[in-house]
């Protein structure tokens, strides 16, 4: 013991002053704002920091943590910034400029340069070649989940040039890219993004402690800390418990994933493929897969590797009637072994069931599904792409919520806060750029609750007051619900300095990743000059504010006119109107003035008018400025 507490006496002694890695070769620092800076050294070690002409001191606290405040500085530099303690750490070409938080899912993971299995971003060769803006700096967060807060992040600081510029988010850039050319300073996009997670990952534990929604699962990842096999056990009992209520093909006594089951009235679906490409369209919930394929009859028994590629988003496989696997997470690829006596000469079985909660669902991943054998069996692979027979048994717009997942992915609450928000506090910043929500479709009305929450604890953690919390509304897309989108109108709506990018204008039906992301940045930018700089330009397309009837018109007034209501051709799509018995049917409308007219001579006592009401909304309204309305209804349902 004596030995140990020497020893970690002299760890101590010659422990080395270190600054977080945000403030490494490169980094843009927020301008006109008091800066903090933090790292480690040993406890009780003075910490010396130099940075355009100021310094400050602070020590190292038992834990070896410090943190030290600048006085607000004018946009600038470069600089070099000099930390020392026993030793001195230099950071070099530092800039001090506007710095903003680029997070999300997928549509702000998106990188500017090529994606498997995603289009390019559209012009792509001549917007890399032109990215020469070495003024504009990247920090990608590399990705981590943690149940519990963390307190660095790995990264680095990248110039924007053609040769960088492929790894930056793409809206980011476009973001950037703008606010550059409109505000002349340096910009720095902290990129911190995960594809295919909800909000409540981005959440903090106090912030969902607000919501009942979520308490049940919080105290389960509170015990995942101290018995993760425990806890997971729970869930997947918890998880079973479920499908067991809603599943037909889980019933108690249910045999769905037997050699032997009556199929003749399933459906066929050819996989790999998402199954909203292919018939299934806005269907999140759960469906049963079967595939039937032969052995020889002189097969010997030997094991066997099952390859589905990756499923979207949790799969439990089973062959002949034996469950062979089960996971979680639609990046992930499916190999199952398959042990020695479960595959027999003659017909064999493979059965699936997928589990599917927002976005894309199926077997979707790999260039073939396949059954492998060892060498010894001599027999090359039996080939599984084509056709499947399938059975839809849960849509979840119709039932309860499966028990979130308390695993190891990305989609538990408070993981990505933890392992990605957290350590990045408390960088001074001017404001966030968010595209997110598509995985929380399903669970819209508890959206309307939780982004507002969400934004509201980011807030409270940076302790900046309401900075800009700028959001992309849902592109079109045959997935993605309008009340997603209502969801995200309602947010903007109830919460202060938020601004909402309509972007019903260059989404993609068949992708729900649109490559056309440079207006996606143009009016996030817009929407920066407008709430942050306060610039008196318009930022938003024309905002549903109140409808009266006259008569058997529907008088629909709006605000963000943008120096009046246009339309971008004749005549006016995507308005809908009903009477009391709320059958919604396609209206005409005319704009008059600052409000728009809408009529039907099937109802002639207009109770309700929808716009753009649809996962793939049609829809031509906009106003001068050139900016989108959103779709809107005026029956939104009460909370």
């Amino acid at each position: 013991m004596l030995l140990a507490f020497i020893l970690t006496l002299a760890i101590h002694a010659r422990a080395d002053v270190v600054p977080n890695i945000l403030f490494s070769d490169n980094a843009v620092l927020q301008q006109e704002m008091k800066v903090p800076i933090w790292g480690t050294a040993a406890p009780g070690e003075k910490v010396r920091v130099e940075f355009a002409g100021q310094t400050v001191t602070g020590v190292a606290g038992a834990d070896g943590k410090w943190l030290v405040y600048l006085a607000p500085i004018k946009a600038g530099g470069p600089y070099t910034l000099a930390v020392s303690g026993r030793n001195t750490v230099q950071a070099t070409n530092v800039l001090v400029g506007e710095v903003w938080l680029c997070s999300g899912q997928s549509n702000m993971e998106r990188q500017l340069g090529s994606r498997a299995g995603q289009k390019p971003i559209t012009n792509v060769e001549r917007e890399i070649a032109e990215a020469n803006y070495p003024q504009i700096r990247h920090f990608g967060v590399e990705q981590t989940k943690s149940f519990a807060p963390v307190q660095s992040v790995k990264g680095a600081w990248l110039i924007c040039s053609p040769a960088t510029v492929k790894d930056f988010t793409a809206v980011g850039y476009f973001f950037g890219r703008d606010l550059f050319k409109a505000r002349g300073v340096p910009i720095g996009l902290l990129h911190s993004s995960w594809g295919g997670t909800p909000a409540e990952a981005w959440s903090s534990e106090s912030t969902l402690r607000g919501l009942t929604d979520f308490a049940p699962t919080l105290d389960l990842l509170k015990r995942v800390q101290s018995d993760p096999q425990g806890a997971r056990r729970e869930y997947a009992n918890r998880l079973e418990l479920w499908f067991g209520r809603v599943d037909p093909g889980s019933h108690p006594g249910a045999t769905w994933s037997a050699h032997d089951l009556d199929t003749a009235s399933w459906k066929e679906m050819t996989l790999p493929t998402l199954w909203e490409s292919v018939g299934e369209p806005d269907l999140d919930g759960v469906v049963w897969f079967r595939k039937n394929f032969d052995l020889p009859d002189n097969f010997a028994a030997t094991d066997a590797e099952l390859d589905l590629g990756m499923i979207d988003d949790m799969d439990t496989t089973w062959v002949n009637g034996v469950q062979v696997g089960a996971l979680n997470g639609y990046q992930l690829v499916r190999k199952y072994p398959v042990p020695a006596g479960v595959l027999k000469p003659g017909r064999n079985v493979i059965a699936v069931r997928v589990l599917d909660t927002g976005g894309g669902g199926g077997l979707y991943g790999g260039d073939k599904l396949q059954l492998v054998f060892k060498n010894e069996a001599g027999m090359g692979p039996v080939p599984l792409s084509g056709p499947w027979q399938y059975r839809v048994t849960v849509n979840l717009k119709n039932a309860p919520w499966p028990p979130t997942s308390i695993t190891e992915n990305a989609t538990a609450p408070t993981v990505l806060y933890n392992g990605m928000i957290a350590p990045l506090l408390p960088f001074a910043m001017r404001g966030v750029i968010w595209y997110q929500g598509e995985a929380n479709v399903g669970r819209e009305r508890q959206y309307r609750t939780l982004f507002p929450a969400m934004i509201a604890g980011w807030r409270q953690a940076w302790g900046e007051g309401d900075f800009p919390f700028l959001f992309v509304q849902i592109a079109p897309f045959s997935g993605m619900t309008p009340e997603i989108r209502e969801a995200q109108f309602l947010s903007w709506q109830s919460t202060r300095n938020t601004a909402m990018v309509v972007t019903t204008d260059c989404g993609d039906p068949v992708d729900i990743h649109p490559a056309h992301k440079q207006p996606v940045g143009a009016r996030l930018a817009l929407a920066a000059r407008a709430l942050a700089y306060h610039e008196r330009i318009e930022y938003s397309g024309p905002e549903f504010e109140s409808m009266s009837i006259k008569g058997t018109n529907a008088v629909l007034r709006f605000r963000h006119l943008g120096g009046g209501l246009a339309s971008r051709e004749e005549p006016m799509k995507g308005f809908t109107i009903a009477g009391s018995d709320k059958n919604f049917v396609p209206a005409h409308a005319e704009i008059h003035g600052k409000a728009v007219v809408v009529t039907s001579p099937d109802v002639a006592h207009p109770a309700a008018v929808r716009y753009g009401w649809a996962n793939v909304p049609e829809g031509n309204l906009i106003n001068k400025a050139g900016l989108p309305a959103s779709p809107f209804r005026t029956d939104t349902d009460p909370e």
